[in-house]
């Protein structure tokens, strides 16, 4: 199905427009956004709001993430602590089935490497398939907060290539053991992730860009970028990606700045730089309404400029900037 949210210009194995190839004529851009499955024990309200905020703009696709299971702390009788592991985010599944069943919009739903066996993604795929979902995104995920660097799950996986390859081994008919299904299923298609600034472990882009390159080889039909703030970085990712060989339409991932905190936690967080513009108009924010305005500000017209370079799709990611989004969309949609 991904092949066929997209229209033929994105998927097309010509280049897409470099900087320099500005339409003005360009028509308005695909929209979709990616959701947070509830936090263990919060009920559904919240998320469902979110969704219905934001689908009157005729969402192409909404994103479900998956969360690891995390160590958790809590003392016990005696003065000790005592440490077990619990999932603050399940439930990825039923939540893209239960928007799927009720807005009828199409969803992908995440699949990570990190803290997944090769059963656990399995049986995820399995139940996918159950509930007619053709659509995943397949992502390495982050380290443990425990762990200075990412350590892969015992029996699962090391890198986003080796979750690939289980899925095409799936798509074939072909259980992780090696084991043949006695009936095989319609095939999953799948998006990846990208790096404007590079992902943080890598050495150098270009590097990276052959991890996209090779990613594309094994079947992956779009890739949506990490956050950036810089549209030049996306662009020349664009232009070095479209030299290197990579032909998949790639999908801006945005998200506005919504509070103070953000200054400085979202560049460390994600490795991303913010322009010396929009930072120096946050230095004059005092309070995290400020900093609201100048992020819908600098969204706004960062879409705008994506646009009119011939971007045709947006990506937004919705934690805790919601409103921000909607005020964004209804600028440009």
């Amino acid at each position: 199905m991904l092949t066929r949210l997209y229209s033929i210009n994105e998927t097309s194995s010509q280049p897409s427009p470099l900087p320099s190839e500005k339409d003005a004529s360009v028509g308005i851009p695909g929209f979709s956004f990616e959701v947070l499955p509830p936090l263990k024990g919060t009920g559904t309200e919240t998320l469902f709001r979110t969704i219905e905020e934001l689908a009157p703009f005729r969402p192409r696709h909404i994103n479900i993430t998956t969360h690891r299971a995390e160590y958790v702390y809590r003392e016990v009788e005696g003065g000790l602590v005592e440490r077990s592991r619990v999932r603050r985010r399940p439930g990825t599944i039923a939540i893209s089935a239960a928007i799927q069943q009720r807005w009828g919009i199409p969803v992908i739903p995440h699949l990570v490497c990190s803290g997944s066996t090769r059963q656990d993604i399995e049986y995820a795929l399995l139940d996918l398939q159950f509930l007619g979902i053709e659509d995943v995104f397949l992502l390495r995920g982050d380290k443990a907060r425990e762990e200075s660097m990412y350590q892969p799950t015992p029996g699962g996986y090391t890198h986003a290539l080796e979750l690939i390859d289980q899925v095409n081994r799936f798509n074939e008919g072909f259980f992780a053991d090696g084991t043949p299904m006695k009936v095989k299923g319609k095939p999953f298609e799948f998006g990846v992730a990208c790096y404007p600034e590079k992902h943080e472990e890598a050495p150098n882009l270009e590097s990276d860009i052959q991890v996209l390159l090779e990613k594309q080889r094994r079947g992956a039909k779009v890739a949506i970028t990490q956050l950036f703030y810089d549209n030049e970085r996306f662009f020349t990712f664009i232009e070095r990606a479209r030299q290197a060989g990579v032909t998949i339409p790639i999908i801006p991932g945005l998200k506005p700045l919504t509070k103070l905190s953000q200054i400085s936690v979202v560049p460390k967080t994600f490795r991303c730089d913010l322009p010396q513009p929009l930072y120096k108009e946050l230095c004059r924010c005092k309070t995290d309404e400020e900093v609201r305005q100048v992020g819908v500000e600098w969204g706004v017209a960062q879409c705008r400029e994506l646009i009119a370079h011939g971007v045709q799709s947006l990506h937004f990611y919705t934690l805790s900037a919601v409103e921000s989004i909607k005020k964004i969309a209804k600028e440009i949609y």
